[in-house]
C-alpha cells in the first residue's frame, strides 16, 4: 500500500505493508473564500463586539504573529486586520513575531509570510526573548518566576494576538494564550513554563486542558496584560483554513479546542509494533528540534521497546539556535539525559524539547528519516533511516511477518490514543 508522507514541501511516497492502519485527521475541506470568512469573523466575534468598534482611529495596535516555524497563515490573517482597521494610519501598527526562544526572521522571511505588501509597509520587529530592555514585567507568577512580556505589546493602546489551533504535546492544545506566552514573554519566564517539573507533569500532554500546568501558566500569564483581541484558525492537511475564532481570548480559544480535538484526535484499539509518523512537513519540519512533536505523537500509541519513525526533512538542520544540540553531549543515553534535566539544580536553555525526546526514547527506539548527516542523527541519540521501506523490511526479523504497524501521513496533525488507556 503506497502513503504520501508530508515532508517538507513536497510529499514523501512509501510503500507499507497493506494491513497497515493510516491514522489521519478527518478531512474537512478549506472555505471556500479563506479572506472573506476571516473578515465575517472579526464582524461577528465570540464575546467582544466587532473589532472595527473596539479599536479608536488614535489607537497604537499591536498584533503578534506565530513565527516562522507555524503554518499559521499570516498572509491572510494579518492584513485582514490592517484592512478592517482601516481607520487607523498604518504607521500605528506594529506587527511582533513571536519567536519564544527561536531566531529572528528576516525581511524576505517576512515578506513570505506576511506578503510583499504588508512586510514593506507595516513595521514589523522579532521578539528578544534575551533582551531586557525591549521587555515589561507584567506579575509575579504563582510557578515562581517574574512575568516579561515585550515592551511594545504591554504599551500598545490595543493587543490582537493570532495564531493556530491544533493539538500541542504538552500545552494540550497550541493558539490562544501560547501566541503570548511564550511567544512574546522574555526568557526567565519562557524558562519556567519549560521547567522539569512542568513538562514532566503527565497532565501536560496532547489534547488535554484540564489541570494542565503548562496551559494554565499560558492562561495565568495571559491574566495579566491580556489580548484585547485574538483571531485563530484551524487548518486542514493543505494549510487551508477550515473555521476562524475570533473574539475575546478565552472563548475565542476554548470553542477552537473543542473544534480541534473532534477533528484531530483519533482513537485506537492497541499499541503497535511500528510507527510511521511525518512531522506535518513545511514549516512544522523545518528542524530537528521541531520534528520532536512527531516522534511524540507516535510515541502515544507505539508499544513499549517499539519502533517509531519519523520522516522530517530538517532543511533548517538540528538547528544551530539554543543549546538543543548541545545537551546531548553532557550525558550517554536517554536515561542519563532524563536524570540530568531532573536534578533541581540543573537549568539549561532548550532542555524541555531533549526532555520530551529523551522519554520517548526510554520508551521506544526512534529512526529519523531527514536531509541532516548521519553524524547529526546520531548526535542527537537517534538512528539514521536512510530508507523506510528498507527498514520495515529489517524490522520483520524483529517483530515477526505479523508486525503491527501505523502511519501518522500528516504528522501531529493527527493525536492518536490508545481508547482504553
Amino acid at each position: 500500500m503506497n502513503v504520501s508522507l508530508l515532508y517538507g514541501k513536497e510529499n514523501l511516497d512509501i510503500n507499507v505493508p497493506d494491513d497497515s492502519k493510516v491514522i489521519e485527521p478527518q478531512h474537512i475541506d478549506g472555505k471556500v473564500d479563506q479572506k472573506q470568512a476571516v473578515a465575517e469573523a472579526l464582524r461577528q466575534p465570540l464575546g467582544t463586539p466587532p473589532l472595527k468598534e473596539m479599536v479608536k482611529k488614535t489607537d497604537k495596535v499591536a498584533i503578534v504573529i506565530s513565527d516562522i516555524t507555524r503554518p499559521t497563515p499570516n498572509h491572510i490573517l494579518v492584513p485582514a486586520l490592517i484592512e478592517e482597521l482601516s481607520h487607523v494610519p498604518h504607521e500605528q501598527f506594529v506587527i511582533i513575531n513571536g519567536t519564544g526562544t527561536h531566531r529572528d526572521q528576516t525581511h524576505e522571511e517576512f515578506e513570505q509570510m506576511l506578503g510583499k505588501w504588508t512586510a514593506n509597509n507595516i513595521r514589523v520587529i522579532n521578539n528578544h526573548c534575551h533582551e531586557k530592555s525591549e521587555l515589561s514585567m507584567v506579575g509575579k507568577s504563582e510557578y515562581g518566576c517574574d512575568v516579561y512580556l515585550n515592551k511594545e505589546y504591554v504599551e500598545a493602546d490595543f493587543r490582537i494576538t493570532t495564531g493556530f489551533i491544533e493539538p500541542h504535546f504538552f500545552a494540550g492544545f497550541s493558539g490562544g494564550p501560547k501566541g503570548n506566552m511564550p511567544g512574546i514573554a522574555g526568557i526567565e519566564t519562557i524558562l519556567t513554563f519549560h521547567n522539569a517539573r512542568m513538562i514532566g507533569d503527565p497532565k501536560a500532554t496532547w489534547g488535554n486542558m484540564k489541570d494542565n500546568p503548562v496551559q494554565d501558566m499560558t492562561r495565568e500569564v495571559n491574566r495579566m496584560c491580556p489580548p484585547h483581541f485574538i483571531l485563530n484558525v484551524t487548518l486542514n492537511g493543505e494549510k487551508e483554513i477550515t473555521e476562524v475564532f475570533a473574539g475575546e481570548l478565552f472563548a475565542a480559544h476554548d470553542k477552537g479546542c473543542a473544534y480541534a480535538k473532534e477533528h484531530a484526535m483519533a482513537p485506537c484499539e492497541e499499541r503497535f509494533d511500528v510507527v510511521i509518523t511525518s512531522n506535518s512537513g513545511y514549516p512544522l519540519d523545518q528542524n530537528l528540534y521541531q520534528a520532536v512533536k512527531g516522534m511524540s505523537a507516535a510515541q502515544k500509541i507505539v508499544k513499549e521497546g517499539g519502533k517509531i519513525i519519523v520522516a522530517a526533512e530538517c532543511s533548517d538542520g538540528i538547528p544551530n539556535h539554543g543549546n538543543f544540540a548541545e545537551i546531548f553531549t553532557m550525558a550517554n543515553s536517554p536515561q542519563e539525559l532524563l536524570d540530568m534535566i531532573n536534578d533541581p539544580s540543573f537549568e539549561m536553555f532548550d532542555q524541555w524539547q531533549v526532555q520530551k525526546q529523551a522519554v520517548i526514547q526510554v520508551w521506544a527506539n526512534v529512526e529519523v528519516h531527514s536531509k541532516l548527516s548521519e553524524e547529526q542523527v546520531k548526535q542527537a541519540m537517534l538512528t539514521p533511516c536512510e530508507n523506510i521501506e528498507e527498514s520495515l523490511e529489517n524490522l520483520q526479523s524483529t517483530y515477526g511477518t505479523d508486525m503491527s504497524v501505523a502511519v501518522l501521513p500528516q504528522g501531529p496533525l493527527t493525536i492518536p490514543y490508545v481508547r482504553e488507556e
